[in-house]
C-alpha cells in the first residue's frame, strides 16, 4: 500500500472526522480486525476473549478495532447498553492490541438516515488503514460471532501464499439457545449453502458466502475497490462482490468462525430476520430453490463462454432456446445494449469474460435464480436438496441435519 494511494483515498473517499481511535496507539501492524458493536455488552467480550486466545506473537501484530455505534435515533436501551460497553472497554486488561472507536456518546452518533452496520466497519477499517505497515491485511468480525485460536494463523498464512485480495472464511452458525431457535438456524444456513452450491455447480465467479463476520481483504484490495460500502444491511453482499470484481476471492482454510443464532429485527434481511420469520411463521416459510434454476444459470454461464463471439440478438435468441424466462430477464436487464458495448470495449475474449463477470454479477445472478423460480416455484428442502447433491455428484444424505453437516464440510473445505 503506497502512501499517495492512501493518502488520495482518505482524502477522497475515506471516513474519519469526528470519529477517532482511542486505546492503543500504536502503528505499523500486520493486520486489522474491526468490529462493529450495536447493544452488545453482553456478548462482544466474549469476541473478544475467543480472539484473545490466539497466539501472542500474532496478537502483537494485529490491530483490534471496536467500532461502538449507535443511529441517532437509537431506542435508550441500545445508548444504555453501548454506554456500558464503551467505559468497559475502556478499563478492559486484554493481551489484544485493542483500540476503540466512540460513536455512540453525543456529538458522534450515526445518522438516522446514514447509520448502520456499513457506516460502522467502514469507519473502523478507514480508521485503521493508517495504521497498518505495507499491504496489511484487513478482517472483518461481528460483535456476537465466535473464532478460535487458529484463526489468526489461518488468515496470515493464506494471505502470504494467495494472490486474490479478498477472503472468505469458513463459518458455522452457534448453537440456537432454544430448540426452535436451533431448528431456525439448521434450515436458514442449509438454505445458505444450498445456494452457495448451486452458483459453484453452475459455474458463477460468485460462489461464495456472504457473511459479515467471515470475511477480509488486503489493503491494497480494499483501497482499489474503493472501500467499505455504508449500507444499513446487506454491505457483506455488496463489499465481497466488489471486491471479487476487483482483486479476486479466495477461501480461507484451517480455521471456523461462528457467527451467533439468534433472532433479529435490527436490519430488514440477514441472519437475525430470518429466523425471527421462521420462528413466527413456521418452518415451511423457509423455502428452497429446485435444481432447474441453477441448472439455467449454468447454461447461461456456458452459452456465454462458449458463444462469446455471437451478437446480443443471436445470445438472447439462444437464451430463448434454454428457457424463456431467462431471455426475459436478460431482455429486462438490457443485455442487449450491454452486450455489444462490452464487446467494443473489451480486450480479447479475457477481457470480455471479466468484463461480463463484471456485468452480471451476484445480484444479476441471483435476481435471475429469483426470476427462474416463478417457472420453478421454490420448495422445502426434502424436495431441493437432494436432486442438487446428485447435481454435484455428492452422495446422498437424508435429512435437513445430515444435509447441513455435508455441505459444512464440502464448502468450509473447498470453497
Amino acid at each position: 500500500m503506497k502512501k499517495e494511494q492512501l493518502a488520495s483515498y482518505l482524502a477522497g473517499r475515506g471516513i474519519t472526522s469526528p470519529w477517532r481511535l482511542e486505546g492503543e496507539p500504536g502503528h505499523g501492524f500486520d493486520g486489522c480486525v474491526v468490529i462493529p458493536a450495536l447493544g452488545e455488552s453482553e456478548r462482544l467480550f466474549g469476541t473478544l476473549a475467543s480472539l484473545a486466545a490466539n497466539p501472542a506473537r500474532l496478537l502483537a501484530r494485529f490491530l483490534v478495532v471496536v467500532v461502538v455505534n449507535h443511529r441517532e435515533d437509537a431506542p435508550e436501551t441500545e445508548k444504555r447498553d453501548n454506554a456500558e460497553t464503551l467505559a468497559r472497554l475502556k478499563l478492559l486488561e486484554t493481551p489484544l492490541r485493542l483500540a476503540f472507536v466512540d460513536a455512540a456518546s453525543d456529538g458522534v452518533e450515526l445518522g438516522a438516515k446514514t447509520g448502520g452496520v456499513g457506516l460502522a466497519r467502514r469507519i473502523g477499517m478507514d480508521l485503521a488503514l493508517p495504521r497498518l505497515e505495507g499491504n496489511g491485511i484487513m478482517v472483518c468480525l461481528d460483535a456476537d460471532t465466535l473464532v478460535e485460536p487458529d484463526y489468526l494463523q489461518a488468515i496470515t498464512s493464506h494471505f502470504k501464499n494467495c494472490g486474490a485480495g479478498g477472503a472468505v472464511i469458513p463459518f458455522c452458525h452457534q448453537q440456537g439457545a432454544t430448540p426452535a431457535e436451533e431448528r431456525a438456524i439448521l434450515l436458514y444456513e442449509l438454505f445458505l449453502r444450498h445456494y452457495v452450491l448451486g452458483l459453484t455447480q453452475a459455474g458463477s465467479p460468485y460462489g461464495f458466502h456472504c457473511v459479515g463476520s467471515a470475511m477480509a481483504c488486503t489493503a491494497r484490495a480494499y483501497l482499489k475497490m474503493g472501500g467499505m460500502n455504508s449500507r444499513r444491511a446487506g454491505e457483506d453482499f455488496y463489499f465481497l462482490q466488489q471486491l471479487q470484481r476487483t482483486a479476486g476471492i479466495a477461501q480461507i482454510s484451517g480455521t471456523t468462525v461462528r457467527p451467533s443464532a439468534r433472532s433479529s429485527h435490527r436490519v430488514p434481511f440477514g441472519t437475525g430476520k430470518s429466523i425471527s420469520r421462521i420462528l413466527a411463521e413456521g418452518e415451511e416459510s423457509q423455502t428452497f430453490y429446485r435444481i432447474e434454476c441453477f441448472r439455467i444459470l449454468g447454461q447461461w454461464l456456458s452459452l456465454v463462454e462458449r458463444e462469446a463471439a455471437l451478437s446480443a440478438q443471436e445470445l438472447l435468441a439462444a437464451g430463448a432456446a434454454l428457457h424463456p424466462q431467462l431471455a426475459a430477464y436478460l431482455s429486462q436487464a438490457g443485455f442487449e445494449r450491454v452486450w455489444e458495448r462490452l464487446r467494443e470495449n473489451s480486450k480479447g475474449p479475457d477481457g470480455l469474460r471479466s468484463a461480463f463477470h463484471g456485468w452480471f454479477d451476484a445480484l444479476k445472478t441471483v435476481r435471475l435464480v429469483h426470476h427462474l423460480s416463478l417457472s420453478y416455484p421454490r420448495c422445502r428442502a426434502g424436495e431441493s436438496i437432494p436432486a442438487l447433491l446428485q447435481f454435484c455428484g455428492a452422495a446422498p444424505a437424508h435429512g435437513e441435519s445430515a444435509q447441513l453437516q455435508m455441505l459444512r464440510a464440502m464448502q468450509n473445505a473447498s470453497e
